[in-house]
């Protein structure tokens, strides 16, 4: 019998989102390639952190990097596919806000 992941709503995305930039953040190179791939600079990143928008750019960057994606999921304790959930969740959340 397999065990299903809890399910997961728009709060639950963001909290993994949060966990995602901060795990991003501890690490100067992590975060200076998501800067330098995105074209987001520091001020920006910071300002639009709780946006969806950016939000989902975060976890967008994890899903493009495996290495990446399976260090932040062991770190947080996630399964890799629940990254993905938080990611379509956000992005639809985006889209419905008009989050850029």
């Amino acid at each position: 019998m397999t065990r299903k992941a809890p399910v997961l709503d728009i709060e639950g995305a963001e909290t993994i989102a949060l966990k995602a930039l901060t795990f991003l953040a501890e690490d100067m190179p992590r975060l200076g390639r998501f800067l330098a791939l995105t074209g987001i600079g520091p001020s920006e990143l910071a300002a639009g952190a709780a946006t969806a928008g950016m939000q989902a750019a975060v976890l967008d960057h994890l899903l493009s990097d495996e290495s990446l994606l399976l260090v932040f999921s062991a770190q947080a304790g996630l399964q890799p596919q629940q990254i993905g959930y938080a990611h379509a969740l956000l992005a639809r959340e985006q889209h419905l806000r008009g989050d850029d």
